[in-house]
């Protein structure tokens, strides 16, 4: 009984069982409520429905805390580097030196993308959302590789992934080049994983590129803090798309659609257009404070607040000193920072924003460093989807190799038309 809830419907008592985990989270488990009473649960988005047990990541929005295998973000960041953090969320371990040697190795064998595969950027026009070109050319990889796409298959799931991590920075640089109208630029097998994008995107063949190491730093961290972030919209996505048994190749092509909303992975490209508008408005950010808070007022503040998040969001902790960091090492002087500051420092003192928790999110300074790089605004998204891809392949894996998988399949509660004949229906 300790370990149960009690359902009380029309008389009758009905025992759920309590599930607990290992961070001593508790749900109760209603996979059998509808076979048992008749009846389903309405939960309007999902915020109070766990669809799966998962050991890839822990968060709690309470306490501010990230943890990606139990080990926290905090110190993943200072430590490790993007493709380490790969494997520990794909393979559920921190690789030995051997063992990233070999995973370092085995991605940079497979940067190369089919020259056939090249020739799609030519359908796409010069202006198109490079979200729209990454979700096309990674579902396009399927056709490919139609010899190892079968999710059940552990060594087609093996080659999939690597593949994946492997050409998605490749396809994102090629991307890039083609709104420039420059040519693309091939990986270099002697670069590491955010070199060679950087590289990529860059470099031109007239002239020599020099690689900065602190904007190699910048980059790698930004991609660990965004490597996974539990069951939100976009990892949802690909597990739902997964569980039909779709291959890998699709299924990271929904996730990358899911992540392009503008309430999701294009939410970095707010804020900085959001501080650009302020910055042209001349308005002093005190009121700006006041305009968000004035319900009349269509103005609102981009990248405070968290759907999971009651606390200041960890990674935004992270971010905001590299972000001081990265623009003083490079020399920066971006008045968009200062303007992120004061915003900052105005929200946090206001009871408006402290009664209603809403700090700043990763996304805040994200879009900061980003430009400060050099990556376009219209990129941004790309580099979250990037940094989010070892994630949503690991929780993609965790699923298929769960012996409890089923296809997803949510019910709902009708509310249309009861049955109407089609005479009646019919308009004279």
């Amino acid at each position: 009984m300790a370990n149960t809830a009690i359902l009380k419907i029309d008389g009758k008592e009905y025992e759920l069982p309590i599930i607990t985990g290992t961070e001593n989270e508790k749900a109760i488990d209603i996979s059998k409520l509808r076979q048992q009473t008749g009846y389903i649960t309405l939960d309007n988005g999902y915020l109070n429905t766990g669809a799966c047990t998962s050991a890839v990541t822990f968060l709690d929005g309470e306490l501010g805390i990230l943890r990606y295998r139990g080990i926290p973000i905090e110190q993943l960041a200072e430590k490790a580097s993007f493709t380490e953090v790969a494997y520990l969320l794909i393979y559920g371990h921190l690789p030995s030196d051997k063992e990233l040697q070999d995973w370092d190795k085995e991605l940079t064998m497979h940067t190369l993308i089919h020259e056939d595969l090249k020739r799609l950027y030519n359908g796409f026009p010069k202006d198109g959302h490079p979200m729209a070109i990454m979700s096309t050319m990674i579902g396009s990889l399927s056709t490919y590789y139609q010899d190892s796409y079968d999710p059940e298959n552990p060594d087609h799931r093996h080659i999939s992934m690597v593949r994946l991590l492997a050409k998605f920075p490749t396809i994102a640089s090629f991307a890039y080049k083609k709104s420039l109208g420059q040519p693309t630029v091939h990986p270099m097998n002697h670069l590491d994983y955010c070199s060679n994008f950087l590289n990529m995107m860059f470099s031109v063949p007239s002239e020599e590129y020099y690689i900065d190491p602190e904007i190699v730093k910048a980059l790698n961290l930004l991609l660990i803090l965004h490597a996974d972030h539990e069951q939100n919209c976009s990892t949802s996505t690909v597990r739902l798309v997964g569980s039909s048994l779709a291959n890998l190749y699709g299924a990271i092509s929904a996730g990358i659609c899911a992540l392009w909303g503008p309430r999701h992975g294009g939410a970095n490209q707010e804020v900085l257009e959001m501080l650009l508008e302020i910055k042209a408005s001349g308005l002093p950010v005190k009121k700006i404070v006041e305009k968000a808070k004035d319900k009349n007022d269509a103005f609102r503040l981009s990248g405070f607040g968290h759907r999971v998040y009651k606390n200041f969001d960890p990674r935004a902790k992270i971010i905001k000193k590299a972000c001081d960091a990265v623009l003083s090492r490079l020399g920066v002087k971006d008045p968009l920072l200062d303007i992120a500051k004061e915003l900052e420092e105005a929200a946090l003192k206001d009871s408006y924003f402290v009664e209603r928790k809403l700090y700043p999110n990763v996304d805040f300074y994200s879009g900061i460093i980003y430009r400060a790089l050099g990556i376009p605004v219209n990129m941004f998204t790309v580099m979250f989807a990037m940094g989010r891809l070892p994630g949503w392949i690991a929780q993609w894996k965790e699923m298929i190799e769960s012996p409890d998988m089923k296809i997803g399949r949510p019910r709902q509660i009708y509310t249309g038309a009861t049955n109407t004949a089609y005479d009646n229906a019919k308009k004279k």
